[in-house]
């Protein structure tokens, strides 16, 4: 491991902590906390598949010119 990464790592799990203590506090059941997890992760998915489609597009596009 970098020592470069050490702060960033630090901090993304500083986050990840904030953020799961803010949603520990809303104290939702499990079955609406595997719906949200499962909209989220949707979202991001579909997110990251239309940018790599857009890239993969726009490479292939620039091979042929």
């Amino acid at each position: 491991m970098n020592s470069d990464m050490l702060l960033p790592i630090v901090t993304s799990l500083g986050w990840l902590i904030l953020v799961g203590a803010a949603f520990a506090s809303y104290r939702l059941k499990w079955s609406q906390v595997v719906k949200m997890a499962l909209v989220w992760l949707a979202l991001f998915g579909g997110l990251y598949l239309v940018v790599e489609w857009f890239l993969t597009a726009q490479g292939a596009a620039s091979a042929l010119i």
